[in-house]
């Protein structure tokens, strides 16, 4: 049985790729409201989680030398 590959060697622009496409699909997914238990509705769910994960994984720099104002 084939392993999977577990080094990748994604550039920043092909993870922002995939994530718009993840939205994408999201959004699409979204404005039909699925039926309980459907793939679609499956499919969203996942989308959801992969999305969540892919935003955990950023970095976000904050000014270490002023202080930080949001928005």
């Amino acid at each position: 049985m084939p392993q999977y590959n577990d080094m990748f060697e994604l550039s920043v622009d092909d993870m922002e790729l995939i994530e718009t496409a993840l939205q994408t699909t999201r959004d699409s997914l979204s404005e039909v409201q699925p039926e309980p238990g459907s793939d679609d509705e499956e499919t969203l769910r996942r989308v959801h989680e992969l999305l969540g994960r892919l935003h955990n994984q950023k970095i976000f720099y904050y000014p270490k030398d002023q202080v930080y104002v949001s928005g």
